[in-house]
Parts: C-alpha cells; sequence; structure tokens
C-alpha cells in the first residue's frame, strides 16, 4: 500500500504485519484458548523526513503496531523492513544498534520517567550506554544542549521529575528520544495526556526538531485535530487493519472509507450555534472483539452501505486515486 512518491525506497516498509496475542488457561499445562489479533495484516510506507499519523479507536492496534516497529514484540507474521534491514527477524546484539536510529516518546510522561533519576542523568544514560559521548563532561555539556532545544532551562538537569508539569515532563522525554540523534522516531499518544495550550507547544516543538535535524514521525494518535496540523499523510486503523490512506488533506477533505467518514463527523464543531444545527449519525453497534473478528470486511457489521458480499470477502485497499488507498468494495 502507498509506495513512496518518485519511486524512492522508504525509510521504513511494513508488509503483511501481524501481532497476535495468544489467550490460554491452566497453571501448569497450559492450553491456547485462541487469539488477541491486534494488528491483523498492516501494510505501510514512511518515507524519510514524512510524519505519518496512525489514527483510529482505541483498541485498534495503534500501539501494538507502534511497539512493533520499535521492536518492543516480535511480531506473528509479516516483514518491519527498516532502511532495507527486516528488523522483525533481528538478534538483541543488532537490535542494539538499531535502538540509537529508533527512539520513542511515549504517552504519559508522568510513568516514563524514572522517578529515582534526576532530568540529567536520565539525559545523560542513553549516551553512556551506547558510547556515543564517552567523556561525562562533555554528556553534560550535551544534557544542557538538549534542555535548551526542548525549551527548557538548564537548571532543569538537577531536578526530579516529580518537580516538574506534565508538559515540561514531556519535553524532556522529547530530550531523552534525541539524546542517541536518532532517524525515526514513534510519538505514541504524545500529547494526549496535556492540556489543550500545552499540547499545542509539544506539536509545534515536534515540527521544529522534525525540520531542524530532518527526522521521521510515526505518530500515533485519537486526536484528528493533532493529526491535521502536524502529518503529511494520514493511515486509519480499525480491528487491526488500516482502511484508508492518504494525505492528509485527502483524509479530512474527502473521505473515503465509511469508518473514516463516521470519525470525521464525530469531531466537534467549536462553534455551539453550527454544532446544534449538525446531524450527526453515529455508527450502530459496539467495536467487534479482536478475539474473533467478523468474517470478510471488519467493518460490515457496523457499516450503513455493507452488503452481502461485505460479509464474505475482505476487502484489499486499493487505489482510489493517485495517492489514496481505501479497503472497500462499495467504493466506485
Amino acid at each position: 500500500m502507498s509506495p513512496p512518491a518518485g519511486g524512492a525506497t522508504p525509510l521504513l516498509e511494513v508488509r503483511g504485519l501481524k501481532m497476535h496475542f495468544p489467550i490460554t488457561e491452566g497453571m501448569f499445562a497450559r492450553r491456547q484458548l485462541g487469539d488477541v489479533k491486534a494488528v491483523d495484516g498492516v501494510d505501510l510506507t514512511i518515507e524519510k523526513g514524512e510524519t505519518l499519523g496512525l489514527v483510529g479507536e482505541s483498541g485498534c492496534g495503534k500501539t501494538t503496531m507502534g511497539r512493533c516497529i520499535l521492536r518492543l514484540e516480535r511480531p506473528t507474521a509479516g516483514e518491519i523492513l527498516y532502511d532495507g534491514v527486516d528488523i522483525a527477524t533481528l538478534d538483541r546484539k543488532s537490535l542494539l544498534a538499531l535502538r540509537r536510529r529508533i527512539q520513542v516518546i511515549f504517552q504519559d510522561p508522568y510513568s516514563s520517567l524514572n522517578p529515582r533519576m534526576k532530568v540529567g542523568t536520565i539525559l545523560s544514560e542513553p549516551m553512556r550506554v551506547h558510547g556515543i559521548v564517552p567523556n561525562a563532561r562533555l554528556r553534560a555539556d550535551r544534557v544542557q544542549e538538549l534542555l535548551s532545544l526542548c525549551g527548557l532551562n538548564a537548571s532543569f538537569a538537577d531536578r526530579y521529575p516529580h518537580e516538574m508539569s506534565g508538559g515540561q515532563r514531556q519535553r524532556v522525554g522529547i530530550a531523552r528520544a534525541l539524546a542517541l540523534e536518532p532517524e525515526f522516531i514513534v510519538c505514541d499518544e504524545a500529547v494526549s495526556a496535556l492540556d489543550v495550550s500545552i499540547q499545542a507547544q509539544i506539536i509545534n516543538l515536534l515540527e521544529d526538531l522534525r525540520e531542524k535535524f530532518n527526522l521521521t514521525y510515526l505518530f500515533i494518535a485519537h486526536d484528528l485535530s493533532v493529526v491535521r496540523h502536524l502529518c503529511q499523510r494520514v493511515a486509519v486503523m480499525y480491528l487491526g487493519r488500516v482502511v484508508e490512506l492518504a494525505s492528509c488533506d485527502e483524509v479530512f477533505e474527502n473521505p473515503q472509507h465509511p469508518y473514516t467518514k463516521a470519525l470525521l463527523a464525530a469531531v466537534p464543531v467549536p462553534d455551539p450555534t453550527v454544532e446544534a444545527g449538525r446531524a450527526v449519525q453515529p455508527l450502530m453497534g459496539e467495536v467487534p472483539s479482536p478475539i474473533n473478528p467478523p468474517p470478510g470486511c471488519v467493518f460490515h457489521p457496523r457499516c450503513p452501505i455493507a452488503v452481502d458480499e461485505c460479509k464474505r470477502e475482505r476487502p484489499e485497499p486499493r487505489e482510489i486515486r493517485p495517492g489514496h488507498w481505501a479497503a472497500c468494495s462499495q467504493i466506485a
């Protein structure tokens, strides 16, 4: 799905990615009852310098996919090609070298930082472990530089995480991700735990850093307004599968998949008069269980345009127009 423009080799290419978690019972003679199909056949490409937004409801597999790309989980099946190398099969030693190039900014700035470490130690530890700045004095200088880049005063190096606000803690998380000079950063709901005013500051910071260091982001989110501001392309996930992928403007102005349309229709309008007059048709039913997803198109039990064919055949993503992919057999 979505080959890079101009035939360039993508920085990251995901092919047929699956991540199934086994469900077992019994304490000694464990027996497998089934699988949670968290990610169930995803194809994606991300070009160097791009920000790809990954959106969808809670439980659709966004974070699991990010963890697979980071190799915090070993995928059940599929390939994750980073710069042409399949990281899904790398051993521990090879992964260590890769950690310098791929970093993560976690959702919760309260729990992602070690409460027993000062900020200076939190930022210098990755450099010491990877041996990129062996001198302690030079590491201290680099810590000051990272804090300045992320909009924090040098004095924050002597503070503990509990002495800072949520926004300041997230800036430390961003500085830690930058410490190893990575190329690719997975932002896992990086602003969802922050106040709205602080969210705007962090988004602007991420955008400035991307331009300054030519970073590539996978931006996982459920807030569509944040995605629209930051991302060049958007992939919409539903129940472990990507149902639509296109440029950001194309997704917001010309959505094709019924699920994407429902997501956008649920976004509130700031004007109370306009909001009161809107006719919003919510989706019927609940999200099916990933343990036993429906046959055919996974969205068909809730889809307003589903036909009998949708219950039998799983639609493959197809290119509706250049660069715009959707997995729906009912789109003309």
